[in-house]
């Protein structure tokens, strides 16, 4: 007799699986060194085998665009790659389970960030490692590189230097500037949180929200979640001294905007509470503090590369939860590749000079109502044939669902012109929307075609 989709489901989700095993770890390091080493390469998109080719490409003709864009700066982005081109900047001081592991070691993170905007948003990078720990010193080296990008993500920047750098050169810069472990992990987890409550019938501005890690990633989140509704007193937030509270003289600003008036343990913060957000470290939160929280308690576990606790320890404690995390093999994957290369895409091609906060809302917003959406058959395929329908294993899409593209873009565009940071005109959304989908295709199928030809 067959598995149902219910079975299926308990199976896939329920069997405890090995964090790392060492063939995975070889798998991987030979994922990255074969046919060739790292993750991207640099590919010429004009001819340049004759003669012509080169009077055209370089010296004499290459000078007629250089006037031009002396003449009119923004005629940048009609004659070079600049419009469409990000810089990945880090220095290694704050990689995502890895720590401080220096620029150098932090270089395969940009790498993959750029092999991710190619692929799902056809937005070419540059990963820039830069071996500088002064803000100061950063700030000024990222701002001179403004010529080259026509957007910066930020990546992997310890707090509370993050917050400095991200904060000045959004001031000081004319284009997007966007750190991704902050804002990132606020519109994914976001649209998780406003599917969870819709599932649950609560009113976010009525939810008790637990924080565990006050880092760029936990207070950037919060700060999201009180732009979608959670009031600032209901925020329970701790760092690795314990809750952020008034009591205590050891608070950067940042922090002390949650700081609660009085003191308690995770244990008590727990009771009754109905979110739980983890980017702190394994195992923090124990089944018995999940059990006492409020009906339908909501588990955002996202400590990387082991969470806070595993799915089959949360809903064993509380069947009734919604729970996510980081990883790939549970349900509701907390992944920041679901949001950032499409505002990015969106942002570069209104020309933005900044990402507001009504475009990470309207991303938010996007990705909450495509999980509403009946998922098609390709999808379910991509998920190894498990069901997936809109419910308490299902609140977020799949990192892999190529629809993602024509649900954000259009509305963060949306969003980009109506919040005053877009340089260009709405286009016609059918339009767009088709222009998005064939260029998407297109670049999938051309890396297809090179990655067989090594």
């Amino acid at each position: 007799m067959g598995n149902s989709p219910c079975q299926m489901l308990f199976h896939r989700y329920n069997v405890a699986q090995p964090m790392m095993s060492d063939s995975l770890a070889q798998q991987a390091l030979q994922y990255h060194e074969q046919p060739r080493p790292g993750k991207l390469e640099v590919l010429p998109c004009k001819s340049c085998f004759t003669i012509d080719d080169l009077t055209l490409a370089y010296s004499p003709g290459v000078a007629e665009p250089c006037r031009a864009i002396k003449a009119d700066p923004a005629a940048a982005a009609k004659y070079t790659g600049r419009s469409n081109l990000v810089g990945v900047i880090s220095n290694g001081t704050a990689v995502l389970g890895l720590g401080n592991i220096g620029a150098r070691a932090a270089k395969p993170v940009m790498e993959g960030k750029g092999l991710l905007f190619k692929i799902y948003a056809d937005v070419d990078v540059v990963d820039i490692e830069l071996d500088v720990t002064k803000p100061e010193t950063l700030i000024e080296v990222i701002k001179t590189m403004e010529p080259t990008f026509g957007a910066i993500n930020l990546e992997d920047i310890k707090a509370p230097e993050c917050f400095i750098v991200e904060q000045r050169l959004r001031e000081e810069m004319n284009i997007p500037v966007f750190h991704d472990d902050q804002h990132g992990t606020a519109v994914i987890s976001g649209a998780a949180l406003l599917n969870a409550a819709h599932l649950t019938g609560r009113l976010l501005q009525e939810m008790k929200c637990v924080v565990c890690g006050a880092g760029a990633a936990g207070i950037a989140c919060a700060k999201f979640y009180m732009a979608l509704g959670i009031r600032r007193e209901n925020i329970y937030m701790f760092d690795s001294k314990g809750l952020i509270h008034t009591g205590r003289l050891d608070l950067h600003p940042t922090k002390a905007m949650f700081a609660q008036s009085e003191d308690c343990t995770l244990e008590v913060a727990l009771q009754g509470a109905d979110v739980f957000l983890g980017l702190s470290k394994k195992g923090l939160l124990k089944p018995e503090m999940v059990a006492s929280m409020a009906p339908n308690p909501i588990i955002f576990a996202c400590a990387n590369p082991d969470p806070e606790i595993t799915y089959h320890e949360a809903k064993e404690a509380r069947p009734d939860c919604i729970m996510g995390s980081g990883r790939s093999d549970w349900p509701n994957q907390v992944n920041n590749v679901s949001c950032f290369p499409y505002i990015f895409r969106a942002a570069l091609d209104m020309q933005a000079t900044g990402i507001s906060e009504a475009m990470k809302i309207a991303a938010a917003r996007a990705l909450a109502d495509l999980a509403r959406c009946p998922v098609p058959q390709e999808v379910i395929d991509a998920n190894g044939g498990v069901p997936l329908e809109f419910g308490h294993d299902y609140v977020i899409p799949k990192p892999f669902d190529p629809r993602m593209i024509t649900f954000l873009c259009p509305a963060i565009a949306q969003a980009a012109v109506i919040s005053g940071v877009a340089q260009r005109d709405l286009p016609d959304l059918e339009l767009y929307k088709q222009q998005l989908q064939a260029r998407v295709a297109k670049v999938r199928e051309r890396t297809r075609e090179l990655v067989q030809s090594y």
